[in-house]
């Protein structure tokens, strides 16, 4: 399996996106480098598609991946490939507040740490659906981190379309997301343009 090592500091000053968005809350102290040179609609097309694998940690192939199944959906693929992002497991723990960031909501999947309507699921590529009920296994709440997140409460805080249950820290799947409730600062018609070429 691939792993994409690039600091992510740098990664986010080379695409233009604020660390925030990672969930990262670092700042860069270095200048970016200001050039005048003209970018064109190939590179601009490319910059996008970067920065959605790059905030969703997503490498190509997989990538490519959801773009095939997004457009085979109804509807409008960008919005359809966005949805299928943020159905991913790791994304959704990371939404839910369960991780600081998605790399950390990734690796906290990976180690069984995450239920699904009860069952242990450790691939942060499953798809969630609407109903399905995501907790923290019950042998991994005594770990010393979810210790701390079940006593701080203030990091529990979910988008629109997961309802959050702050004492059992677990959430719940109410309905797919809207492209207004997706906060990535991603063109995604000019994903769509790049790949239809």
């Amino acid at each position: 399996m691939a792993i994409d090592r690039v600091a992510s500091l740098k990664r986010c000053r080379a695409l233009g996106i604020e660390p925030a968005v990672v969930g990262l809350s670092k700042k860069s102290k270095r200048q970016p480098k200001r050039t005048n040179r003209k970018v064109s609609e190939y590179g601009i097309q490319l910059k996008e598609k970067q920065k959605a694998k790059f905030i969703y940690g997503i490498l190509e192939k997989q990538f490519r991946g959801y773009y095939e199944k997004a457009k085979k959906m109804q509807g409008i693929t960008g919005e359809n490939l966005l949805g299928l992002l943020e159905r991913r497991m790791d994304n959704v723990v990371f939404r839910l507040g369960l991780a600081t960031t998605r790399r950390q909501a990734r690796q906290v999947v990976r180690h069984g740490h995450v239920t699904v309507n009860g069952k242990r699921v450790d691939i942060p590529s499953a798809l969630v659906y609407e109903g399905d009920v995501v907790a923290v296994a019950e042998k991994s709440r005594a770990n010393a981190f979810f210790k701390a997140l079940a006593e701080s409460n203030a990091s529990l805080g979910a988008p629109a379309w997961l309802t959050v249950d702050k004492e059992h820290l677990s959430g719940t799947v109410t309905r797919f997301p809207n492209r207004d409730e997706i906060d990535v600062p991603v063109n995604e018609q000019a994903i769509v343009e790049l790949y239809s070429k």
